[in-house]
């Protein structure tokens, strides 16, 4: 069971984040912080070969880059002004060569971080996947749609911070380099640099929580825009049938329109520390330009050094706007590597146990959670058992206890006489399946779709669709089991879905097997036929199965039925037994 999509989750506690208030304490502020800079540093530590490689490259790209105004200040002195022409040969094959190797420079160095940018942000990807599908899931407030932003974005984005040491070293070589050549130049020319970098960085970085501030909230409303839109796709069809378009549509409007706002808030942030940058670093330009000039007319450098001294200021607006740059960046990944850190160290809604799960008898005794209240009950192996709720936290209660997401306040879940919390998720997998009323199908073809670990051959899948009352999609003429699906299934109907769905429960044939509201999408008939084949299907001395539902003809075929009202136990008996409950009549009935 995915716990994370049923339960709304999301990863990053942004300031000032429009209609949420903040998910952390100051504590917790503290904690998400160390574990996000936990995050980069691991990142760094995976990658450090290749942003090692490319921030080499990258200063040689910038060594060479700073020398072609001295190396055309020194041709001038040297070879223009002399008319030699070995002189101008090795000029202009120097020159050639500096063009190469800073191109290649450049090249080889993207490559390298190309390489290792793909490969973290997969490995965050897969992190991420694997922390909300796996084990218990994961406790968190987010809901589906975020997560889908986190685990594509964000992971990229946060990925991209690897590319900031690299531009923040070959940047500082290339000031350094340049610094030294105009020291050699002119030492006031040097030292006005020295100083009016430094202050010109510090002044930009300033700027740096502004643009993470509105980087965020616009991170956090495209992923709320998106769960939106997800959820009003997915629940397109029984809106549809209960006229919530308009309404459904309406949110959708409210949330795009916070995300517009929050985007267009960030590309200001955005432009202003960009015109910023830009202004102040063509300032420092012009002084530079202006006082060399001054000093070639007082002939205090040569005009091949006022060549190089102007070449050299005109270059140095890229390292400047680098490291500009990089601060920019910095808050724009820095907030994506928040928000996948909060997903990567969200808490479990249970801890995992490490004893090994075996069939057997599961029971609820006198569980007290939200939705239940001192209920108890047991599953017997080879027992079918319905359990009809009048409430749907109940309902949810009971799904989450029988697949080990939730905790109770008090008594106890246990299987095979061990409790629940006490087993270790991967083999409590293996002996109890849940299979959730949202129907979620994988695969390119029907056959993909039905797919278990066990790798049923032909035969078995007949018999799973036969079960489930969904025989008719084997036809040859719409490909049989090879028949291709588009995105979730969306090429079929709800009802199709629905009993694909439960034809690969049946499938994977585990010792446990609960089912919640199997049957919703479809008509009469099918739903008489569906009871009968999984009744059959299931029916052995090691299988329990547990039906979830208000389905009178799946609940006729029950062994038992428990009835809870009001989140305690209001009947146990057959379906027509209980139908003299009037709550009870009234639910399943109605």
């Amino acid at each position: 069971m995915v716990q994370a999509t049923e339960q709304h989750v999301d990863a990053a506690q942004v300031d000032g984040s429009p209609g949420r208030p903040p998910l952390t304490t100051r504590d917790g502020d503290v904690g998400h912080r160390s574990s996000t800079r936990q995050l980069i540093r691991g990142m760094f530590r995976r990658q450090r070969r290749g942003t090692a490689l490319c921030a080499s490259f990258w200063s040689l790209h910038q060594v060479c880059e700073a020398l072609v105004p001295v190396a055309i200040g020194l041709v001038i002195d040297h070879a223009v002004s002399t008319g030699s022409g070995w002189a101008m040969t090795w000029s202009v094959l120097g020159i050639f060569g500096l063009f190469t190797a800073l191109t290649m420079g450049w090249r080889t160095g993207l490559w390298f971080l190309s390489k290792a940018v793909l490969e973290e942000s997969h490995l965050l990807r897969m992190q991420v996947v694997r922390r909300v599908i796996t084990g218990r899931g994961i406790r968190t407030d987010r809901q589906t749609g975020e997560l889908l932003s986190i685990a594509t974005s964000d992971t990229h984005a946060a990925a991209e911070l690897l590319e900031l040491g690299s531009r923040i070293v070959a940047a500082l070589v290339g000031l350094v380099v340049s610094t030294v050549a105009l020291l050699r130049i002119d030492w006031l020319l040097g030292i006005g640099l020295v100083v009016g970098i430094p202050l010109l960085v510090l002044g930009l970085n300033a700027l740096g929580p502004l643009v993470e501030r509105r980087t965020s909230v616009q991170q956090q409303t495209i992923g709320q825009a998106t769960a939106t839109a997800s959820d009003l796709l997915t629940g397109l069809r029984p809106l549809r049938g209960f006229g919530g378009v308009d309404e459904a549509a309406r949110r959708y409007r409210t949330a795009s329109r916070l995300s517009l706002h929050a985007n267009i808030g960030a590309v200001k942030a955005g432009a202003a520390f960009t015109s910023a940058s830009t202004f102040t670093t063509s300032l420092l330009i012009a002084a530079v330009a202006a006082l060399s000039g001054w000093f070639a007319l007082q002939e205090r450098i040569t005009i091949g050094e006022l060549i190089m001294v102007v070449g050299l200021a005109t270059f140095i607006t890229d390292p400047v706007l680098n490291l500009a740059g990089c601060v920019f960046q910095l808050a724009t990944s820095r907030a994506s590597a928040g928000r996948v850190a909060e997903v990567l160290t969200a808490p479990e809604p249970t801890t995992s146990g490490t004893r090994t799960a075996v069939a057997g008898a599961v029971r609820l005794d006198r569980v007290h959670t939200p939705g239940l209240d001192g209920v108890s009950l047991t599953v017997e192996p080879g027992e079918l058992l319905g359990i009809v709720t009048t409430e749907i936290t109940a309902a949810d209660a009971v799904t989450e206890l029988l697949a080990g997401t939730r905790v109770p306040e008090r008594g106890q879940v246990t299987l095979g006489g061990t409790p629940v919390s006490d087993l270790d998720v991967a083999s409590l997998r293996q002996v109890v399946l849940v299979e959730p009323h949202a129907v979620d199908l994988f695969g390119a073809t029907l056959r993909e779709a039905l797919r278990t670990d066990d790798g049923p051959d032909e035969t078995a899948m007949g018999e799973a669709m036969t079960a489930a009352s969904i025989a008719e999609l084997r036809a040859d003429d719409d490909g049989g089991l090879d028949r291709e699906l588009l995105d979730h299934g969306l090429n079929l109907s709800g009802g199709q879905r629905q009993r694909v769905a439960l034809a690969r429960a049946l499938l994977a044939d585990r010792p446990v097997t609960v089912f919640r509201d199997p049957t919703t999408a479809v008509d009469a008939v099918t739903e008489h036929l569906i009871a009968e084949g999984l009744r059959t299907y299931r029916a052995g001395d090691n299988r329990a199965t547990v039906l979830i539902a208000t389905s009178a003809p799946l609940l006729d075929r029950c062994d038992r039925v428990v009835f809870l009202h009001d989140g305690r136990t209001a009947g146990i008996g057959h379906h027509r037994e209980l139908l003299e409950i009037p709550a009870y009549a009234e639910v399943v009935l109605r």
